[in-house]
């Protein structure tokens, strides 16, 4: 059990996680009681859930907590946001070490259907009506995620350019301040909108969307490619091929976690091209 801990949780992602991860009293006043589950197994467990796809009921007790101890520190750990705090702070790591290159970045949503009803779930136009969510996000020139954001199947990729373009939380970097803007930005033609291209001028930052009847989203292919490459990254988290989850702040965790998860892996393993 101790190598599957170590497996999906390695130390140095751990030591990471302990800087973001709220600080729980473990003694009882009246005394007594069961020892509680260490959270490195319960972050393993989760890892596991949000990678393999499996519900919560069929977590296999090899973890040791129980699935139901699983799910309610999941749940905890989702409305105090510790999941994008721990995307922030292997953001931090990556930046310290100038692992990321805010010279071009891309935009671009993926839509997931949805099996249960709940807030930001929508009928999906392109997929005949069916309920669903999409994913929205920013990456480096990379393909690293530097900000998510989710909302119904039914919203305009060209509203959620905005919010992720101010989400982008303040980066380290190696020299110099911190970073939050990107030097120059790609879009589709999801995001052809004067005023879109006027909000980006404002903040100084360029652009480069395609525009609706005049020229190919293939000519941008050479840039955009990247954040079509990290959509599929995320897919290896298994558990957002589908949405699951009715409460939107549970989907915008595995969310949390598959950004994590493909920052932590740069990390761990600089690009060497």
């Amino acid at each position: 059990m101790t190598d599957l801990v170590e497996r999906l949780v390695p130390d140095e992602l751990w030591e990471l996680f302990q800087r973001v991860v709220p600080p729980t009293e473990v003694r009882r006043p009246q005394g007594g009681g069961r020892r509680r589950a260490g959270d490195r197994e319960v972050l393993a467990a989760v890892v596991f859930v949000a990678t393999s796809r499996c519900t919560w009921r069929q977590l296999p007790p090899v973890f040791g907590p129980a699935w139901q101890t699983v799910y309610r520190r999941f749940a905890q750990w989702s409305a105090d946001r510790v999941w994008a705090r721990l995307h922030r702070v292997v953001l931090d790591e990556l930046g310290a070490r100038g692992g990321l290159d805010w010279s071009r970045c891309a935009i671009d949503s993926v839509s997931v259907r949805a099996f249960k009803r709940g807030l930001l779930t929508g009928p999906n136009p392109t997929d005949r009506g069916k309920l669903g969510s999409k994913i929205h996000l920013v990456t480096d020139r990379n393909g690293l995620p530097l900000s998510l954001g989710i909302s119904g199947a039914n919203m305009h990729d060209s509203q959620g350019l905005e919010p992720l373009i101010r989400g982008i939380p303040p980066i380290r970097s190696r020299r110099g301040p911190r970073r939050r803007r990107p030097a120059k930005l790609h879009a589709d033609k999801g995001y052809d909108y004067d005023h879109l291209r006027r909000w980006l001028r404002g903040r100084g930052i360029r652009h480069r969307i395609a525009r609706r009847g005049i020229e190919s989203s293939q000519r941008l292919g050479r840039h955009r490619w990247v954040v079509e490459r990290t959509v599929s990254w995320l897919s290896g988290c298994r558990r957002l091929h589908r949405r699951y989850e009715r409460k939107p702040e549970h989907f915008l965790a595995f969310v949390g976690i598959a950004a994590a998860f493909i920052c932590y892996r740069r990390l761990a393993v600089p690009l060497t091209a």
